[in-house]
């Protein structure tokens, strides 16, 4: 069960383009070393999410789901990469920190999906994103930032999706 705390806030939304318009408020405040975690079911819109993120980050690469190639990266002009891994198909955390996750951090953003799979391969600190089904139009978000540059920067988004 996660831990919600006064840095936490839910959000609905009520299209996949409005999925993807705050994905792409949220990649354009991201910096090379940031974690976002991911969870959800199949269908939760994990991915339309990254498509905004991705393009909020500046790529205009293609972003498609990385389930059986685990990782895709996405590039901008200016070099950074912005890392998509799919945990779903990874069997352990060990498994996880094979595929090493601090050379990515260097390089660039990551994003998990699925990323309660490889919890303990993560960085302590990061942005956690929990996306559910509502019906065929909408999709619950719940933003939970651990650490103080992720409850900054759930804090900026907040204000961006609310206003204040």
């Amino acid at each position: 069960m996660p831990v919600y705390s006064s840095e936490s806030f839910d959000f609905v939304s009520r299209s996949p383009d409005q999925t993807r318009r705050i994905g792409a408020r949220l990649g354009a405040l991201l910096r090379s070393g940031d974690v976002l975690a991911l969870s959800g079911d199949l269908g939760a819109g994990k991915t339309t999410f990254v498509q905004g993120i991705a393009q909020g980050w500046g790529s205009a690469d293609t972003v498609s789901s990385p389930t059986f190639v685990l990782v895709n990266v996405y590039r901008r002009a200016d070099g950074g990469r912005l890392h998509h891994m799919d945990a779903y198909r990874i069997e352990s955390a060990l498994e996880a920190e094979d595929l090493d996750i601090d050379t990515m951090l260097a390089s660039g953003a990551l994003i998990v999906e699925w990323a309660e799979r490889i919890q303990s391969a993560l960085p302590a600190e990061y942005l956690a994103v929990e996306m559910s089904w509502a019906d065929e139009e909408q999709r619950n978000m719940v933003f939970i930032p651990h650490g103080k540059r992720y409850t900054e920067l759930a804090a900026d988004i907040k204000g961006q999706l609310f206003g204040g």
